[in-house]
């Protein structure tokens, strides 16, 4: 049994969505990245979905002050299709970190599509500290 390629209905609805998405591949939108953000172990866990790219040469990721920025590229397979909804393309995401984050303390793994970043989260010393108040001239 050969596989049927079914065509998707068109219709205004249909339209409107190719050419909204039309319009932003013409004006250079980064696809959307989707990410989560928690806490976990003392740590702020930064996760992106990221199928289908190669983590050692389509994405990197750096810590500029509390900047953490994910960039990359998803690169398009030439295929005739039927219908097209990934998005191919450059992107980029930038996520406030702690303050007071140190960049080399700072790991990242992918694994089945995942990116994930860990950054340490340095806990203030929320006790009160004496100041001694010194006498000027």
């Amino acid at each position: 049994m050969t596989p049927s390629i079914v065509r998707r209905p068109q219709g205004p609805f249909t339209d409107l969505m190719d050419w909204l998405d039309g319009e932003v591949r013409r004006v250079g939108v980064s696809p959307a990245v989707p990410i989560e953000d928690f806490v976990e172990d003392g740590q702020y866990v930064v996760r992106a979905e990221l199928p289908g790219v190669d983590p050692d040469k389509d994405v990197s990721v750096t810590v500029e002050g509390d900047i953490l920025t994910i960039h990359g590229e998803r690169h398009e397979e030439k295929k005739e299709k039927n219908l097209q909804e990934h998005r191919y393309g450059s992107f980029t995401r930038k996520v406030r970190v702690p303050t007071g984050t140190v960049a080399s303390e700072v790991k990242a793994t992918y694994t089945n599509g995942i990116l994930e970043v860990r950054v340490p989260v340095k806990t203030a010393d929320d006790q009160a500290q004496k100041v001694t108040i010194e006498r000027g001239e």
